[in-house]
């Protein structure tokens, strides 16, 4: 057995974990990094990246099957399995280079192997055992199944999925969450047929009610699929093919079924409680600093509860390593980290829904608007629609910011800006918005909201 010494292990190199050695490294910090995979996690190889690379592909599809409409001559003869493929892993492959890189001339120790936390909070990787001031358990998700449910064969996670060398003729997708509908957003802009089985009376539960019923109009225009508010009974498959059956007894039979019903924390068997760090079904206790119940040992990312999203654990990551070399970093709660599906129409939103902040604050405290794309010209130079929907507290603060549209998720960032600040609509109201931009979208639903609406009634 040999030991090796830092000032600071983290175990996991994901968003969280990469983003705590590399911010801890610029403090002065000595880091060892242990990864049992790849450094960049879920969301760089399986995740994040190469699904939007997807979605990229389905979108020039779509451009091209539709250019036409804008005075083009061009004809889409068919997707390219194997292009696309080449083309995903090419934009992981240089991401990945480029973080390799990042990590070694920062001078981080990077550690290959499945680390374990010790009881004295030490890691061992092997036969060896790292040795830190502080350790940061950063270990991330992992694709949930239901009950009786068992992944294989033409039964897919988002892993398989991903894998695929073939464009199926028929698809059920088991979750309307985000990797649920962007997967069946990609499928069928390549073709597909799609089908989505949501439990959940909508799409997109977790969003603002007038973001999900616009993701569904907009989805069943596209020819997408969906049975709502049916939970999930059984799936059997064959070498041919897999039906679904639901508790109502209607049934759906596809190529391949998408489990896509959330991500589980990876924290079984890794010795954490031995360590004195509690668990709850798995996610591990922090307070609000990040800290565990084992003195030195922090958490970050996705087996935190919360938002599982890669910018939330490396912001998270970047606090712990703040407060490990004794800076003071801002706690920012969920409600102010944005959110983006990237289906198309995208749907992105930062914030309180209208129905939580009724909760939060009473019906006659809270007023909504609502500015609909079709009056914004970049919009309809791109050909979408969607909604912008503002959330504030009557004569007070921004509460929410809720859009739907292709390409908004490149606005939520106003939106963080406002909710996080507490500004007021009349704050906003007087900034200029460049036009044409789908922005100005954003700037008339605060000018509504502050009175003086310009190209709204």
């Amino acid at each position: 057995m040999t030991t090796h010494t830092f000032d600071i292990i983290v175990l996991g190199g994901g968003s969280g974990g990469y983003a705590a050695a590399l911010r801890a490294s610029e403090l002065g910090k000595s880091v060892a990094l242990i990864e049992k995979d790849k450094v960049g996690g879920t969301c760089l190889h399986r995740g994040c990246i190469p699904t939007k690379a997807l979605l990229h592909a389905a979108e020039v599809a779509d451009h091209v099957r539709d250019a036409a409409s804008v005075g083009v001559t061009a004809s889409l003869s068919g997707i390219d399995a194997e292009g696309v493929r080449a083309y995903r892993e090419g934009i992981v492959a240089k991401k990945y280079k480029g973080l390799e890189g990042l990590v070694k001339a920062r001078g981080i120790t990077t550690v290959a192997g499945e680390g374990r936390l010790n009881a004295d909070r030490s890691v061992s990787v092997g036969d060896d055992v790292y040795v830190g001031s502080d350790v940061v358990l950063a270990t991330g998700s992992y694709s949930r199944t239901l009950p009786g449910l068992e992944i294989g064969g033409r039964i897919l996670t988002s892993d398989q999925a991903l894998a695929l060398d073939v464009i199926p003729e028929r698809v059920i997708v088991l979750g309307g969450g985000v990797i649920g509908v962007e997967f069946a957003s990609v499928w069928r802009s390549f073709g597909v047929e799609v089908t989505i089985v949501e439990a959940l009376p909508h799409l997109v539960p977790n969003e603002d009610i007038a973001m999900s019923k616009g993701l569904e109009r907009a989805f069943r225009r596209r020819g997408i699929q969906y049975s709502l508010g049916v939970r999930f009974q059984r799936a059997t498959q064959d070498d041919t093919s897999v039906t679904v059956t639901l508790e109502d007894g209607s049934e759906f039979t596809a190529d391949y079924l998408l489990v896509a019903v959330g991500r589980g924390p990876a924290t079984a068997d890794l010795g954490f409680e031995e360590a004195g760090v509690v668990l709850d079904r798995g996610f591990v206790t922090v307070d609000k600093e990040l800290r565990t119940g084992a003195p030195g040992v922090w958490a970050v990312g996705d087996i935190v509860p919360g938002l599982q999203l890669a910018h939330r654990g490396f912001q998270q990551g970047i606090a712990v390593a703040e407060r490990i070399a004794g800076l003071s970093p801002a706690i920012i709660p969920d409600a102010q980290i944005p959110k983006v599906t990237y289906s198309s129409p995208e749907v992105a939103s930062v914030g309180l829904t209208e129905e939580a902040a009724v909760a939060e604050h009473g019906a006659d405290a809270v007023t909504t608007y609502e500015y609909n794309l079709a009056g914004n010209g970049k919009s309809e130079i791109i050909g979408t629609g969607g909604l912008v929907k503002v959330v504030r507290q009557k004569d007070g603060p921004v509460l929410g910011v809720h859009l739907i549209g292709d390409r908004v998720g490149e606005l939520i960032t106003e939106g963080q800006l406002a909710v996080a600040w507490e500004a007021h609509p009349e704050d906003i109201a007087p900034l200029i918005h460049a036009h044409p931009t789908q922005s100005e979208a954003l700037g008339e639903a605060f000018l509504a909201l502050a009175g003086k609406p310009l190209h709204a009634l």
